[in-house]
């Protein structure tokens, strides 16, 4: 009996479980995780505990693995990376989120595999050229991220539209172009996870909460916008283009509507059932000149493509966030 494997590298991560959640509820499946969870207690491990994984794969040990079984390897579902945009290392980052991404590319066209990979809306660097996910390589090219972070995503989006236009890419390739995520099994992120998440503790025990000060004349103290999205959603369109290999192409992933991180605190205070407590504090000087001050999405290349679903509202996505998740003693999804 043929195996069908969907192969998810940064699995135990934050998106990348909440993917292999979704799929590990087709029990015709086997998802297979390659991650590091690094020491117990930072309790990555819980965010796969709860679901039936094929196999877990150390990434030193990832294309030895896919040479073994790369026969019934479906899709594989690139969501590893160096997350952070305060890394020092311009190494380390070039290294997990080009040169290996671009070494999993080949191999995926080499053995005609799909791939899935996650890019970054931290590629439109500030955004003065707007948020349409035009996949024209010159339009690519032309983009200016902000960070070292932003500039690798955007080089890895470069290199596979330049190898698809050279009729050298795998049989499906979508590369998502993440916006603000926020939802469950972020704990191990620290000072990368969502504001939500961030600012809970203090919204559970009534205290307040600090936001980012603006230091821009036009944009009130928390009325920097960012186009939220719920994890969810996003496990939803990774599930849909699992469905739909002819889907090709780099597209947006956020929800469309722009939100302050005001709005986002508030919602996590309506949640908690609580007054909203907010003030306002200032940003590190090393990201005041990198700072996005405005991010919305553009869809329609995604709805063009086909998906259909509506997206979660912020306030409906921050209840259930907070309702299921946060507020229990187990907040892993």
């Amino acid at each position: 009996m043929t195996r069908r494997i969907a192969f998810v590298t940064g699995g135990a991560g934050f998106i990348g479980s909440n993917i292999v959640a979704r799929l590990a509820e087709d029990r015709s499946l086997d998802v297979v995780v390659c991650d590091r969870l690094h020491e117990a207690e930072l309790g990555k491990w819980r965010n796969i505990a709860k679901h039936p994984i094929g196999d877990f794969v150390a990434p030193e040990a990832m294309f030895e693995w896919l040479e073994k079984r790369w026969r019934d390897v479906e899709v594989v579902i690139h969501m590893a990376a160096i997350s952070s945009t305060t890394e020092p290392d311009a190494d380390k980052i070039v290294h997990s989120n080009f040169t290996l991404s671009r070494d999993l590319f080949r191999w995926c066209a080499d053995h005609q595999r799909r791939l899935i990979y996650a890019s970054s809306a931290a590629t439109y660097g500030a955004g003065e050229g707007g948020f349409s996910d035009d996949n024209d390589f010159e339009a690519l090219a032309a983009l200016r991220p902000l960070n070292t972070y932003g500039w690798s995503k955007a080089l890895f989006d470069l290199f596979a539209v330049r190898q698809a236009l050279r009729d050298y890419a795998p049989p499906q390739w979508v590369g998502l172009k993440f916006f603000n995520v926020y939802g469950p099994n972020e704990e191990h992120k620290h000072s990368m996870k969502s504001v939500a998440s961030q600012i809970w503790p203090k919204v559970r025990e009534g205290h307040a909460v600090q936001l980012f000060k603006s230091y821009r004349p036009d944009v009130p103290d928390g009325a920097q916008k960012r186009d939220f999205i719920y994890v969810r959603d996003v496990a939803d369109v990774v599930e849909w283009l699992v469905q739909n290999p002819q889907v090709n192409g780099i597209y947006n992933l956020g929800s469309g509507q722009a939100r302050t991180f005001e709005d986002m605190a508030r919602a996590v205070f309506a949640a908690a059932g609580k007054n909203a407590q907010i003030e306002y504090t200032p940003m590190p000087p090393a990201i005041r000149d990198k700072y996005q001050y405005f991010t919305e999405a553009r869809m329609d290349r995604l709805r063009e493509a086909g998906y259909a679903a509506p997206f979660t509202p912020l306030e409906e996505g921050i209840g259930d966030y907070v309702e299921t998740f946060l507020s229990q003693p187990d907040p892993h999804r």
